[in-house]
């Protein structure tokens, strides 16, 4: 089998405050080699439950944040950001006999995660089909659209409760919790060990229960912070403002989502 796991550091155990996210502040280094470990753990996870091949999509902000040596031999990892619309989830194809996330976090406009956000810190809120959309959503339907079972998932508490929804089958991992602005969080090691122990759990179970089924068409709203960028992005092929701040897209394709979001978010 050949896995794919797409990393991100906002879920990372005990991170709260946004320039520990951000290269060149003191607290980054230590929290990107925190994201590296835990993603070294779903790795060494996946190896002991027998899976031969595994790629690593490095899935935050400058997408060059985990530290390629402290992964384990065999397993791939691409760095920086290929421009497509799988973004975050770019290499994942077909091919993939499953998809896992680490590091994730709740999204925006949910109190489970002192930095909640979707995608960027430009939009209020998007919504699919009237739920609000977590980055775990978008790339858990793309990985759906692709036919792979998503069967792994780490970060905040919220945003594991709000996984188990989309994918009931899904193994869960919760490292932290968020309390308003402030972040309850396991000690980094047992956070490790969990994850570890979680994506060997989660391997060795009848992965293909872990499918993502697909809505038969897509409606999406994106509320920005700004209402300049509403009127910007409502000229995108098939958008329409429904008011100053609120922009409307809809496809019977999730590509096409994929797409807009890549050129309006």
């Amino acid at each position: 089998m050949k896995l794919f796991i797409s990393s991100d550091i906002e879920g990372t155990a005990g991170i709260c405050t946004w320039d520990e996210t951000e290269p060149g502040s003191k607290l980054y280094e230590y929290f990107s080699a925190q994201m590296t470990r835990e993603v070294r753990g779903a790795c060494r996870g996946a190896q002991e439950a027998g899976v031969q091949e595994v790629v690593v999509k490095d899935a935050h902000d400058t997408a060059r944040n985990i530290i390629p040596e402290e992964l384990p031999e065999g397993v791939r990892i691409l760095r920086g950001w290929t421009g497509g619309p799988a973004s975050m989830m770019a290499g994942l194809d077909a091919s993939f006999g499953a998809a896992a996330m680490t590091g994730y976090h709740s999204g925006c406009a949910v109190n489970g995660n002192p930095l909640s956000h979707t995608m960027n810190l430009q939009n209020e809120y998007i919504k699919i089909n009237g739920e609000l959309a977590s980055e775990f959503r978008i790339n858990a339907y793309y990985a759906g659209y692709l036919g792979v079972p998503v069967v792994f998932v780490s970060g905040d508490k919220a945003l594991c409760e709000s996984a188990r929804a989309i994918c009931p089958n899904i193994t869960a991992v919760a490292v932290s919790e968020g309390m308003g602005g402030a972040s309850l969080s396991l000690q980094p090691a047992e956070a490790v060990k969990r994850i570890r122990a979680g994506m060997a759990e989660a391997l060795r179970k009848d992965v293909s229960q872990c499918k993502v089924v697909l809505p038969a068409s897509f409606q999406v709203e994106v509320r920005y912070r700004e209402h300049k960028a509403a009127f910007r992005n409502s000229f995108y092929p098939g958008a329409k403002a429904v008011d100053d701040k609120t922009v409307v897209f809809s496809s019977g394709d999730y590509m096409d989502v994929l797409k807009f979001f890549m050129f309006c978010l």
